[in-house]
């Protein structure tokens, strides 16, 4: 038949695959191939034909038509569905991206846009060095409205997509089920490959120390969410954390947002997070001054003291952070009057309600019911009684007794919290020609006063914080936020099942919260240790949760993509394994189970 023998079956035909690094204009390289041909033997004959003596071990296929990457090399044509009209590229897994921190400072990044998102984060936290990189994700930016040039101008781009990684960095990110996750060694405060030239250096500095605040007029131009579907709207720009850059639609020097989006952070060393612990503050203060998160005025003026005693530090010292032994773990670092619950079986939770010029002292207690969470208001006479109640409160969702050696501990710390928002009759104002009191407050009370109001009034509080360290300062920063009644709130607007209207869910690191959009309030809440199983019906786009009781819950999304939803609680869920004795190790696995959908827990 003039066929070699056991070929008989074996289709064969020419491949055109276009190399990118040939250039736009150059045309595509045709292969002779079988179906049989694995795609690691497309490679090497891609390779060979093109002539060009350099390191192709970062390239892959990239299958245009399909979107999707042709990475099980030992896979073959006819196993991958590849056929004579196959739309294949050959090129570069790493590509730079531009990425926006927190703070608003630009980098451009060469990043992995092959693997999934949550594995290319990890690779740009390792850079930045950002501990407990699962904290973080990549969301779209929020369309900007068109600007003058000369203010496009004013954005530099920081590059970085020629800096090593070297060993200096002691990450050792292996990608298996338990990635180990260690804290880095760092040279002059800083890692190896950013010591390498001044300009390195110099955006390591803009990475791990707060940047002067811009004028009020900038502040103002800058997008706000206007209401709660606003706030719902920004959700859906999440990237899913399962699937590759490249597969949702992100090109090369595209620009992304990088973001804290689970709101639960743990093993926080300030000695080794001087740019997570900065990164964080950023994050917290630019969602109070864009006023996505509401506070009261005399919560407002306190974070507009404390901003201002950060910025004066970050001027006049810029070391590196230094830890204190008061705030050395989490739980004095983090936690405030923002109730942690250490036990799977802790169920009484207790947040602050407080206006202490207008002397209003109150606790907000959550109790367990069985179709959800009862909101118990309980208002106390005085700070001496609310301090009492509210440590006692702070114990018992411990699961501890009010004889626990801690309770005088946790009184003197709400004691301490109260007396920073007291207004100091002693106020000296000797700073008040140098502060810019507009932007360290939100555009809602730049128009309600004037600087010369505003003023004074910072500078008193600034008088109950001027002796705390950077780190302390940037840790009281956080504190207060955390304690926030909307602190943690992602919001997705969503239909649920047998329901004619559209409701808000809030998703916070500890329950699931069902909003009436229409008067604002909250109608139920569902706690996550109460939940029994979670699934998503992908053909319909539905959400369901069974609950402790026979409870059943379904809805459908309507601003997120309802992976977005089922990614923050599988994702929220995951945050609440980890524990101190196992910081080091990462559980990527465990990760995609809980998040990557298509599977019920």
């Amino acid at each position: 038949m003039g066929q070699r023998d056991g070929c008989e079956h074996m289709a064969a035909w020419d491949l055109s695959v276009a190399v990118e690094d040939l250039g736009t204009d150059a045309p595509p390289i045709t292969v002779s191939v079988t179906s049989d041909l694995h795609i690691g033997g497309v490679i090497l004959k891609l390779v060979e034909k093109s002539q060009v003596k350099r390191d192709w071990s970062d390239h892959a296929l990239w299958w245009e038509q399909k979107q999707q990457w042709l990475l099980r090399t030992a896979w073959t044509l006819e196993k991958c569905g590849i056929q004579a009209d196959a739309g294949l590229i050959f090129m570069p897994q790493h590509k730079p991206l531009r990425l926006g921190l927190p703070n608003g400072l630009n980098l451009r990044l060469r990043v992995c846009f092959s693997g999934p998102v949550f594995r290319t984060v990890l690779g740009i936290c390792k850079m930045l060095n950002i501990r407990r990189p699962e904290e973080l994700s990549l969301l779209r930016p929020v369309e900007e409205k068109k600007r003058k040039k000369v203010r496009d101008l004013s954005e530099e781009l920081y590059d970085l997509t020629e800096v090593p990684l070297t060993s200096g960095t002691h990450y050792d990110i292996i990608m298996s089920p338990s990635t180990l996750m260690s804290r880095p060694c760092l040279y002059n405060g800083m890692p190896a490959h950013f010591a390498d030239s001044p300009k390195t250096e110099k955006v390591y500095k803009m990475l791990s120390v707060s940047q002067p605040a811009p004028a009020p007029e900038a502040i103002a131009k800058l997008y706000r969410p206007a209401s709660v579907v606003d706030k719902a709207h920004i959700h859906s720009r999440w990237l899913d954390s399962s699937r590759s850059l490249m597969e949702q639609g992100v090109q090369e020097n595209d620009r992304l947002w990088l973001r804290f989006k689970y709101y639960c952070f743990h093993d926080l060393e300030p000695k080794y997070d001087a740019v997570r612990l900065t990164q964080m503050y950023e994050q917290a203060r630019w969602a109070i001054l864009l006023e996505d998160i509401d506070c009261t005025e005399e919560e407002m003026l306190l974070f507009g003291a404390i901003q201002y005693h950060i910025n004066k530090l970050s001027l006049s010292e810029p070391q590196t952070m230094t830890s204190s032994p008061a705030m050395d773990d989490l739980d004095s670092a983090l936690q405030c009057l923002e109730v942690k619950l250490d036990g799977a079986n802790s169920s009484c939770e207790a947040a602050p309600d407080v206006n202490v010029a207008g002397q209003k002292f109150c606790i907000k207690l959550l109790i367990p019911a069985p179709e959800g969470m009862n909101e118990v208001y309980l208002r106390c006479e005085n700070e001496e009684q609310y301090s009492s109640w509210m440590a006692a409160c702070r114990l018992a969702s411990k699961g501890k007794s009010l004889a626990d050696s801690s309770f005088q501990s946790e009184v003197q710390s709400i004691r301490s919290f109260l007396a920073m928002q007291q207004t100091n009759p002693n106020t000296h104002t000797d700073d008040s020609m140098s502060i810019n009191t507009h932007s360290l407050v939100s555009p809602r009370y730049s128009k309600k006063y004037k600087a010369k109001q505003l003023t004074p009034r910072i500078l008193e509080a600034y008088q109950n914080v001027a002796q705390l360290s950077l780190t302390d300062a940037l840790l009281r920063f956080l504190q207060i936020w955390q304690a926030l009644p909307d602190f943690g709130i992602s919001l997705v607007v969503v239909r649920f099942k047998g329901s004619r209207k559209d409701e808000v869910l809030g998703i916070t690191p500890n329950r699931l919260i069902r909003i009436d959009l229409g008067v604002g309030e909250v109608v139920k809440t569902w706690r996550y240790n109460n939940m029994r199983q979670w699934n998503v019906n992908w053909d319909i786009r539905q959400v369901a949760i069974e609950f402790d009781g026979n409870v059943n819950i379904a809805f459908s999304c309507v601003t997120a993509d309802c992976k977005i939803v089922h990614e923050f609680i599988g994702g929220y869920i995951f945050m609440s394994t980890r524990s101190r004795e196992q910081s080091d190790t990462l559980n990527e696995e465990l990760f995609h189970k809980l998040t990557g959908g298509h599977e019920a827990l």
